[in-house]
């Protein structure tokens, strides 16, 4: 009877195992199908920014204006390297979370944040140089306005990338992820490539274009 009982027990546990499975699959699909429409709005709300930058560039003879030399190509040059590297470790982090190496993936998690904040500091350098040596005020020109607007928009998209990603941390060392359930790491490696792909074309942009 107590054999039969045992059976009958890891017989019902297997089936709501299985269960369980089947409703986080589903969930998880519901969950990234919300999540890609996201990035899709978000896609759109650059898309209508960068527009309205390109018309307005249009309608002046000389970019940029007279008295202000724009954005230092090198400088944005190695602060873009940063911002891909981090791309990269937070795929790395990804990668070793799935094949549950935690040690790494907090290794590379950690190094994600570290060159997502100095890409954000070296940002702020270069808003600092433009403002205090070349006059350059969101006010003060076109270029000022659209460069300040959409680098910021970029900035503050980083920013909330950070949290999220410092959130993921303390997520996971609370064990609320597992080798078989992690959308919460999936939605935020996907969120990090969205940033590292809206800041190339915002490079070319400004930077070279």
């Amino acid at each position: 009877m107590a054999a039969a009982a045992g059976t009958l027990h890891h017989e019902h546990g297997a089936e709501h195992h299985e269960m369980s499975d089947a409703l986080y699959e589903e969930v998880r699909s519901h969950r990234l199908l919300g999540f890609t429409l996201f990035l899709i709005s978000d896609c759109i709300l650059f898309s209508a920014f960068i527009f309205a930058y390109l018309y307005l560039r249009n309608t002046i003879d000389h970019w940029p204006p007279p008295g202000i030399a724009g954005p230092d190509l090198l400088f944005g040059a190695l602060n873009s390297i940063v911002l891909f590297g981090s791309g990269a470790t937070m795929h790395y982090a990804l990668d070793n979370w799935k094949h549950g190496n935690k040690k790494l993936f907090y290794r590379w998690l950690g190094l994600t944040l570290f060159l997502g904040a100095w890409f954000l500091c070296g940002q702020v350098y270069e808003y600092t140089l433009l403002f205090y040596e070349q006059h350059a005020t969101w006010a003060g020109s076109i270029f000022g306005a659209t460069f300040f607007t959409l680098t910021g928009l970029h900035g503050f998209h980083v920013f909330v990338g950070l949290i999220y990603l410092s959130i993921l941390w303390w997520q996971t060392s609370r064990g609320t992820y597992t080798q078989r359930r992690f959308f919460g790491l999936t939605a935020g490696t996907l969120y990090w490539h969205f940033v590292d792909v809206i800041w190339v074309f915002l490079f070319f942009l400004f930077y070279i274009f």
